[in-house]
């Protein structure tokens, strides 16, 4: 499947590092006082049944199921109140991240940014409460995550605020809201797959 459902290609991916209390929790971290921000190259970008391409350059490559929110309008400077009003809708996304390098490299471009490891899909949906659905990721059939977005730290609005006082928003652009305890180890020849309530299932598979 295609990424035809995206309307405009992003410029950017921009990502949050620690948004779920229990994902906290589970690191044994503190809650963060403001959103923690990274970015992905939008070549990472792919669709719903499209390969995950493992590098060579790692040895440990993680899934981490996350909420997408993708933009519509041009985006700066705006309240968590007037964020919805340029918000296209809602995909599931899978932060693909190769955990060795990630931890190597101290910053996180390499280790997030490989071509392939932005999967989101299927579809984007708009009648769904983005702070307040369920979220899970499963590899091989498995139950591997399972959380609600009301454990968000910051909610989806706060997060598109946030970010827009930092930089411009433009269409397509995507925002990913973080990931919630359990994340794990992919192998080649996996299948992954990332199940939000309100939206489907997005699933890749490992190559």
């Amino acid at each position: 499947m295609s990424l035809s459902f995206l309307k405009h290609s992003p410029t950017k991916v921009v990502l949050v590092g620690l948004n779920y209390k229990d994902h906290a929790r589970e690191l044994q971290m503190p809650l963060p006082d403001e959103p923690i921000l990274f970015l992905k190259s939008p070549t990472a970008v792919i669709g719903h049944d499209e390969p995950i391409i493992y590098p060579e350059q790692s040895k440990r490559v993680d899934y981490e199921a996350e909420l997408a929110v993708v933009m519509k309008d041009k985006c700066k400077n705006v309240e968590p109140d007037e964020v919805m009003y340029f918000v296209e809708g809602f995909a599931c996304l899978n932060d693909v991240t190769a955990r060795d390098l990630q931890s190597k490299d101290v910053q996180w471009t390499r280790a997030k940014s490989f071509d392939t490891f932005c999967p989101i899909g299927p579809k984007i949906v708009t009648d769904i409460e983005p702070n307040n659905v369920k979220i899970q990721s499963f590899l091989n059939g498995e139950l591997r995550q399972d959380s609600n977005t009301s454990n968000f730290i910051f909610t989806a609005e706060e997060l598109v605020s946030f970010v827009s006082k930092v930089m411009t928003l433009l269409p397509g652009d995507i925002i990913a809201t973080g990931t919630p305890s359990g994340i794990g180890a992919m192998k080649r020849g996996d299948t992954v797959e990332i199940k939000i309530e309100g939206i489907g299932t997005l699933r890749n598979y490992v190559m």
